[in-house]
């Protein structure tokens, strides 16, 4: 089986909507802690950093591009969980960062988060 591939957005993009103005998602800035807190468990993944414009074309061609909203984490062929959000071609994701935080202590042993 292929690792879970968490696809996040590279930090310090531009959004032509806001002139001179530069951004970072902070749903990934989330999941970047949550990996850097815990390296050997962020070992299990292959995290990809991409960049914010669209399309998204790495994540495209895995979850097709209604499904290129990131963060989200594209579980490794034949895999599922409880908490995936959806199929594409046989291939299950998960969006939503708390589902996804909630998919990394399910499959890869990551603490859930403290209510």
């Amino acid at each position: 089986m292929t690792k879970d591939i968490l696809f996040l957005l590279r930090p310090g993009f531009e959004d032509p909507a806001y002139p001179a103005q530069v951004f970072y998602c902070w749903h990934c800035a989330l999941m970047e802690g949550v990996l850097a807190s815990f390296p050997a468990l962020a070992a299990r993944l292959d995290v990809r950093r991409i960049a914010w414009p669209r399309p998204r074309q790495p994540v495209i061609d895995l979850v097709g591009e209604a499904n290129q909203s990131l963060p989200l984490l594209v579980l490794g062929h034949g895999a599922s969980s409880v908490h995936q959000t959806g199929i594409y071609q046989g291939r299950a994701f998960v969006a939503e960062k708390d589902k996804i935080l909630a998919a990394l202590s399910e499959r890869h042993g990551f603490p859930d988060p403290h209510p």
